[in-house]
């Protein structure tokens, strides 16, 4: 009950989820507003991606269904609780952005068709790419790096490194303790289990300022 009191003040009474001048969108919460603890680095906000160039509006934070928060914060408790923390490298993703990666890449196993069958779940609000950091936020060892479109990035690890496959491990058991199940071929992205009970955002809706 007091997590879901949380949830309603982080949608209600938290600052705007934007800088000023930028859209607000209904319907998603900023998942650092609901839990500070939990950090953000997206990608796609950056030309730190496979596009080479900023794919998000500037400004735009990390936003999920509000219950996709709450299984964030589900599951970086449980990781505090060992000594690490989630970091998150996408969440809502405009439909937009989805376009673009598609026209790049043309390749179903990574990328999702936006128009085709469910799109990505993640213009949907009810996914995220999650990676895990120690208890001081530095990154750890992991598989791969984020959208490394290869073998490797397989939900299950065959590498030879006992730290990958411990990390790894710990992030998934995080997540399924959250309520997300995994994907086959990226160890980084995760899916609620209620998205169904959610529909695509074809365009997020903005509230007026």
């Amino acid at each position: 009950m007091r997590l879901f009191s949380l949830l309603a003040l982080a949608v209600f009474a938290s600052p705007p989820l934007c800088v000023a001048g930028a859209p607000r969108y209904d319907n998603l919460v900023n998942i650092q507003a609901v839990d500070h603890t939990i950090l953000v680095e997206l990608r796609y906000a950056t030309a730190h991606n496979i596009s080479g160039r900023p794919l998000y509006p500037p400004g735009l934070p990390a936003l999920v269904r509000p219950t996709t928060a709450a299984r964030l914060v589900r599951a970086q408790k449980f990781l505090q609780a060992r000594h690490y923390g989630l970091k998150i490298w996408d969440a809502y993703r405009p439909l937009a952005a989805q376009m673009e990666l598609w026209q790049q890449s043309h390749n179903g196993s990574f990328v999702a068709d936006p128009l085709a069958g469910n799109g990505s779940l993640h213009t949907w609000g009810v996914a995220v790419d999650a990676t895990l950091v120690d208890e001081h936020g530095l990154d750890v060892a992991m598989p791969t790096k984020f959208d490394e479109f290869t073998p490797s990035a397989r939900l299950r690890y065959h590498g030879g490194d006992p730290a990958v496959e411990s990390h790894l491990k710990l992030l998934q058991r995080a997540m399924r303790e959250g309520g997300f199940y995994g994907m086959r071929t990226e160890w980084w992205h995760f899916v609620a289990y209620d998205w169904k009970k959610y529909a695509p955002i074809r365009d997020a809706k903005k509230i007026d300022d």
